[in-house]
């Protein structure tokens, strides 16, 4: 294939990769065949069909980017949908699309540029066209008629979500009324995402589903039927939804939210499906300001799985965020209870009580951000009914200070598993005697070289929350309990944290040290960090001399703007570890 070349999905021709193509018709290409179940050879990409530029055009001059056919002639007549394609920096459009609508036959058009998306219909009265914009276009086979009259058994999986995820999310940015912070139209997204959920469990295969938008429907008439559903929501999720929350949106937004998601079932698409599609969304609400980011979700996937989590594991990340430590922990441990399942032979019923035994008793998360804190409580419900162990709570305080129903479920020496990726940075100092003087890491060290050993001297003023995460992560394991956690490099390095390094030889075993690239939370920040693999144990088991599995990751998947990249060397590691492990007889090595 030439240089700057890809293959189209729909006609298998090269074609050359232009924004458009790659961002836009490639994409809406691939959603037409996958989510709406149109037949390739109903669709014209390349060559590109022609439509009329006015009525007396016998040329046909336009060339659509997609054409969508009710047959596979695929002739002027069968026409049925046009597609018009734009760059994700292009907002124009509208009025080309709607020209090529006017002197075709087809009835529906999709404006789409790979960030946002919108459908019409034509309608032609007394030799005058008009648009309106619809809540979607049908799927295949289905009349216009159609739109959002599902029944629950006609919900299907999707592998897109985050495209439809990352179009309703800038609708909502740009078109919203009332509601145009981000922390706010995530908010009102979860609210959304939980009435679709309900509305999946609880409708009968045969039943039309709550959660639509018809074609002809009022927007009003929508909303209240929403707003109506959301009072059954906030019953049946309070843990996650609080009394005094609303759906604010206003009418046309629901409309549009409604019309994007109703096609699909969220409770039974690919976990990974959801956690992209989610991430995208809340993504836009964090800024890092408190040392809120996303952990990428290859580094997550390398700390769970080199720890290797079961069903008899009880589990906790101390600064949760959004809950992506915790999401994939989840799905660590049921891929393995699947397993057994397989070569046991447990029915449906059995596998399914252990599933939720791990979502609702094994894993816990704290984070000191209520909104964040919801976030993850929405995460793990919307995965796996798993947000009861979410708390929000400041995890470095006293833990006398917390809520009691945190420290019924959440103290020292309870886990045998942690990962986390605590908030670290000079800016967001911990300050306050009564924290401070809990930690030794608070405390002034020096090192004496008379007794070549390191001396505590005065408390201090303030404290990196990474330094006082170390140690509290450390009070919270168990004894042979095991942690990952990502750090500043300078932890591992630096002379002035040595006495960090000698803190933790007292405490336990250094299994693994992983440098990760620089590039690993790029564009959002350039930390330089590394993963370190811990293991807490009893004074009298801790060996004085052992071996520590190391290893630089050199590429991350990603390039420091963010642009995917085919080399991905933190895909490797766990493998790798689990192989060294093995050798070594360690506890929590996979076979």
């Amino acid at each position: 294939m030439k240089d700057g070349y890809i293959i189209d999905f729909i006609s298998g021709l090269e074609v050359k990769a232009t924004p458009e193509e790659v961002e836009a018709v490639q994409v809406f290409s691939r959603i037409l065949v996958e989510d709406y179940g149109y037949p390739k050879n109903f669709i014209i990409t390349h060559p590109q069909y022609r439509v009329k530029v006015r009525p007396s055009d016998e040329k046909k001059e336009y060339p659509i980017d997609i054409g969508v056919f009710s047959d596979k002639v695929k002739d002027e007549d069968s026409i049925r949908i046009i597609v018009e394609c734009k760059k994700k920096s292009r907002r124009d459009g509208r009025s080309q699309l709607e020209d090529y609508l006017r002197f075709s036959k087809a009835q529906l058009g999709v404006w789409f540029n790979g960030e946002e998306r919108f459908f019409i219909r034509k309608y032609e009265k007394d030799g005058q066209v008009s648009f309106n914009e619809i809540p979607n276009i049908p799927r295949y086979g289905q009349r216009i008629e159609d739109i959002g009259k599902f029944k629950r058994r006609d919900l299907k999986p999707t592998h897109n979500l985050k495209s439809t995820f990352r179009a309703i999310r800038n609708h909502l940015a740009a078109n919203t009324v009332g509601a145009t912070r981000d922390e706010v139209l995530a908010q009102q997204m979860i609210n959304l995402i939980f009435c679709k959920i309900y509305d999946e469990r609880f409708t009968e295969p045969d039943e039309i589903v709550t959660f639509r938008a018809g074609v002809d429907e009022e927007s009003q008439e929508v909303q209240e039927r929403i707003l109506k559903l959301f009072q059954k929501v906030k019953r049946k999720y309070k843990e996650v939804i609080d009394n005094n929350d609303d759906i604010t949106l206003d009418a046309k937004s629901i409309v549009y939210v409604v019309g994007e998601l109703q096609n699909y079932c969220l409770i039974e698409a690919e976990r990974d499906t959801i956690a992209d599609a989610f991430e995208t969304f809340i993504g836009h609400a964090l800024k890092g300001g408190q040392g809120q980011f996303f952990t990428p979700r290859n580094v997550v996937k390398m700390i769970v799985d080199i720890l290797n989590p079961s069903d008899e594991d009880y589990m906790i990340d101390p600064s949760c965020g959004s809950g992506g430590f915790l999401v994939e922990a989840l799905r660590h441990v049921w891929k393995r209870l699947d397993a057994d399942g397989e070569k046991y032979h447990w029915n449906a019923a059995n596998l399914k009580e252990e599933k939720m035994e791990v979502a609702l008793n094994k894993i816990c998360g704290i984070d000191k951000d209520y909104f964040l804190s919801k976030v993850a409580k929405a995460y793990m419900a919307i995965l796996g009914d798993g947000k009861s162990g979410i708390f929000c709570e400041d995890s470095l305080d006293m833990m006398q200070n917390w809520q009691d129903k945190t420290k019924i479920k959440i103290g020292a020496g309870k886990f045998s598993i942690l990962m986390t990726n605590p908030p670290f940075g000079s800016k967001i100092p911990v300050r306050g005697e009564e924290k401070l003087k809990q930690y030794d890491l608070a405390y002034k060290w020096k090192f004496d070289n008379k007794s070549d050993t390191w001396k505590r001297g005065k408390l201090k003023e303030k404290e990196s929350p990474q330094v006082l995460f170390i140690e509290r992560d450390v009070q919270l394991l168990a004894n042979y309990g095991r942690m990952g956690i990502v750090l500043p490099d300078g932890v591992f390095g630096n002379d002035t944290f040595g006495y960090i390094r000698n803190w933790l030889r007292e405490q336990g075993r250094i299994l693994a040290i992983i440098d990760i690239p620089v590039e690993t939370f790029q564009p959002n920040t350039s930390t330089k960090t590394s993963v370190l693999i811990f293991q807490k144990l009893p004074e009298d088991k801790i060996p004085d001399e052992y071996e520590i599995f190391m290893c630089i990751a050199e590429t991350c998947g990603h390039d420091r703007r963010g642009n995917e990249i085919f080399s991905d060397d933190i895909k490797k590691v766990a493998e790798e570890y689990h192989r060294w492990a093995k050798i070594q007889g360690l506890e929590g090595s996979a076979d």
